[in-house]
């Protein structure tokens, strides 16, 4: 494996699923304090300008590497840092597990993806029911399938597919404190609280600030 370099820069927010789970990568392989974390504010409605030159579509993280080149999207840098230092790796190199994995992986970020825009939508003015519905099934049928993802989850190595799931309903635990989906997915929830007492996930907390 590639050295650790001396130093990084990540674009970052405490709010953003996809920071914390680049985060929680860098923390699992020993990363996290190489990186200088320069916040960040995106949204819809508001463009940080200083970003656009590193990152032309204006999301959060981008990550800055030592040579001035830059990587983004989350996918992409999670698998940059899995390639430095000497600690297990998260993502697979070959094989079914590869597979497994970024199929988990998917699946946590699709629905990091879909919180955000339920979240969006309902702070509108004027929500679209039709669209909130919609949500609302999606939200549903991602639960499910997660329950019943707990035995396979449980059953393979700590991979990038856990921190995906795992960072995802830490995320719908942060927006929706409320909305209480551990009754109706029991396994789900002993699963979310091993993966939330890790040290790596203790230590990157969001905080709405």
């Amino acid at each position: 494996m590639a050295p650790p370099p001396p130093g990084l820069q990540l674009y970052w927010s405490s709010r953003s699923p996809f920071v914390r789970k680049v985060m929680v990568c860098a923390h699992e392989r020993g990363l996290a304090d190489r990186i200088e974390r320069i916040p960040t504010v995106v949204a819809l409605t508001r463009t940080d300008r200083d970003l656009l030159p590193r990152n032309p579509l204006g999301r959060i993280p981008t990550l800055v590497l030592p040579d001035g080149g830059v990587l983004f999207d989350s996918a992409v840098i999670c698998e940059y840092l899995d390639g430095l230092g000497d600690a297990p790796r998260l993502v697979p190199q070959s094989g079914p597990a590869r597979i497994d994995a970024l199929q988990r992986h998917a699946l946590g970020t699709g629905f990091m993806e879909m919180l955000l825009l339920w979240r969006g939508e309902s702070m509108r003015e004027h929500p679209s029911a039709a669209i909130l519905e919609g949500f609302a099934l999606k939200r549903a049928a991602t639960l499910a399938a997660l329950e019943a993802l707990v035995p396979a989850l449980e059953a393979t190595p700590y991979d990038i597919g856990h921190v995906a799931v795992g960072s995802s309903l830490a995320y719908l635990d942060f927006r929706w404190p409320d909305f209480d989906w551990r009754i109706a997915h029991p396994a789900l929830a002993a699963w979310q609280a091993g993966f939330t007492a890790r040290p790596a996930v203790q230590a990157t907390a969001h905080v709405d600030a």
